[in-house]
């Protein structure tokens, strides 16, 4: 299989301008925003560096909420029951484990900095169920704004604090290392004026990559526009080890419709279909029903791939969501973002089918970390959507996602506060240094949809790295899109050579030449960037 050749750093100019802080947080999501508080509970200098504004990332958009046992009747057993089986053997559960029961501590947290969630009558908070989950344990607010009012909550809390600095409007580039191979900082793009315009760095005595996912490497995905892969890319740069980037969860109900022309698309939450909507074909007929014991509530990748098979029978490009059974006033109560999305298009839930079709969402792998969010290079950390903490294993279960970004986010924090080293001077960086010419970037998104997408076999992928090979012969020069578009190259081709020796079907990795699991596969792809600028995959068995 082509195997392209990638930079081992991205050509820029050289930085003209230095700062300095203690600890430096790359991103602005639940996961950035919760890391640099809790280290500045520790005392710690803390810079934000976030690409567009501070609330432009992923977390905004998450309608569905957070998953946490906080109902008594619940424990943390059933919780990592159902994210493990979510994972498909793949989940580290010991990982697991911190999450169900680090969780609602968490969500407390969260709630005494001023997350208003959901409430019944009485006082107690809503709780309601998810694909995947047998127990009504998600947490919400505004109905189905969970992910706006985390951002807002957290946001606020940053914006109080005068010793967390915030960079906006920033991109960053490469990690600088130390001579002995600890971060030291990094370099980065800023759209600013003054002193800061251009290209800097900003030296600290340890790294977090908060960065979120890569959902821009499709042509159809839930992720904005900043969601190219930064932080990932970044770390196969600087010699990191990330895994499990062949799981690539596809949400099944995003919104199809004409008026969309952008790449991302509107989230229709699961939630709708945890209140008891009903994905119907064309006909009308309710085909998840007889597939999985949950039905329209089964994990999913698998409800995914029932969509897809669908779409696939009949040549339509979208099924549809009926969610009219449940009422004028309870949808209007209970998702109001959805129902103004939809009617902005035309269709109104009430009374009308929703068009929804599987497009990207999450990234169940990536930089791989230990339970403390320690990547493989000392002095970086990674948590978020970015990180690969062995929580998701090859699909995540719905609603873990904020949870994993709040847990983990705690956990580096007080690793980094337990000991510091002092900053390191920068060694000379290593080469080649080039970028692909930006153009390249809507045939990527086409060819990564075609080949490496819900549906994938050898000869797609094959197909696939071929033509990402071609496009990374394509030469640029410096600067933002640029940037941007060979960190999807990266990412691109860091999935398709993993998803090309995962010969088996698991989780959202769905091999059509290879359609069932594999006992032979029950392990991880650890994958890293040579020196020579090739990729290679190291295959580890579960413990």
């Amino acid at each position: 299989m082509a195997n392209p050749a990638l930079p081992r750093r991205l050509a820029a100019p050289e930085p003209g301008w230095t700062e300095t802080t203690d600890v430096l947080v790359v991103g602005s999501g639940v996961a950035g925003l919760t890391a640099a508080l809790h280290l500045r509970e520790a005392g710690l200098h803390v810079t934000v560096v976030t690409k567009v504004n501070i609330d432009d990332g992923s977390t905004r958009w998450a309608q569905g909420g957070i998953a946490a046992v906080l109902d008594p009747l619940d424990t943390p057993a059933a919780h990592a029951a159902d994210t493990e089986i979510a994972g498909v053997g793949l989940c580290d559960p010991a990982a697991v484990r911190v999450l169900v029961e680090e969780g609602p501590a968490r969500v407390r947290e969260l709630i005494r900095l001023g997350a208003a969630f959901d409430r019944n009558p009485d006082g107690s908070l809503m709780l309601t169920r998810e694909g995947g989950h047998h127990a009504n344990r998600i947490v919400h607010a505004g109905g189905d704004a969970t992910g706006a009012e985390v951002q807002r909550a957290l946001h606020e809390a940053v914006r109080r604090d005068p010793w967390i600095r915030r960079v906006e409007h920033a991109l960053v580039l490469d990690l600088l290392r130390a001579r002995d191979g600890r971060a030291c900082g990094i370099t980065l793009h800023v759209l600013g004026e003054g002193s800061e315009d251009g290209v800097g760095a900003i030296l600290a005595r340890a790294v977090v990559l908060a960065t979120g996912g890569m959902g821009q490497i499709y042509s159809s995905t839930t992720n904005p526009a900043v969601s190219t892969g930064d932080g990932v890319a970044l770390a196969l740069r600087a010699g990191a080890t990330v895994t499990d980037v062949e799981f690539v969860q596809f949400h099944p109900t995003s919104f199809v419709t004409s008026s969309v022309t952008s790449v991302q698309r509107p989230l229709i939450s699961e939630a709708l279909r945890g209140e008891g909507a009903h994905l119907v074909d064309g006909d009308g007929k309710r085909f998840m029903v007889g597939k999985h014991e949950l039905a329209e509530l089964a994990p999913r990748d698998v409800v995914a791939k029932g969509i897809h098979r669908v779409l696939r029978a009949t040549g339509a490009d979208h099924v549809h969501l009926d969610a009219r059974h449940l009422g004028k006033e309870f949808l209007e109560g209970r998702f109001p973002t959805i129902l103004a999305s939809c009617r902005a298009a035309g269709i109104d839930p009430v009374t009308d089918l929703i068009p929804v079709a599987p497009a990207a969402h999450y990234a169940s792998g990536g930089v791989r970390t230990d339970l403390a969010g320690r990547t493989s290079i000392p002095g970086l950390y990674a948590c978020g959507e970015v990180a690969c903490t062995g929580v998701h294993g090859a699909n995540r279960l719905a609603s873990n996602s904020l949870l994993e970004g709040l847990v983990f986010a705690r956990r580096i924090a007080d690793d980094i506060a337990a000991g510091l080293p002092e900053q390191a001077t920068p060694a000379p960086a290593p080469g080649p240094a080039w970028v692909v010419d930006p153009a390249v970037r809507p045939g990527l998104q086409a060819a990564m949809t075609a080949g490496a997408g819900v549906l994938r076999s050898a000869s797609s992928l094959a197909g696939t790295a071929e033509a990402l090979t071609e496009l990374a012969g394509t030469r640029g020069a410096p600067r933002v899109d640029a940037w941007e578009a060979t960190n999807l190259l990266t990412v691109a081709a860091t999935l398709v050579l993993s998803a090309t020796e995962r010969r088996e079907t698991r989780g959202c990795h769905w091999r059509d030449d290879f359609p069932a699991a594999d006992d032979d596969w029950r392990g991880h792809l650890l994958t890293a960037l040579g020196p020579d600028g090739r990729l290679t995959d190291t295959f580890e068995e579960m413990a």
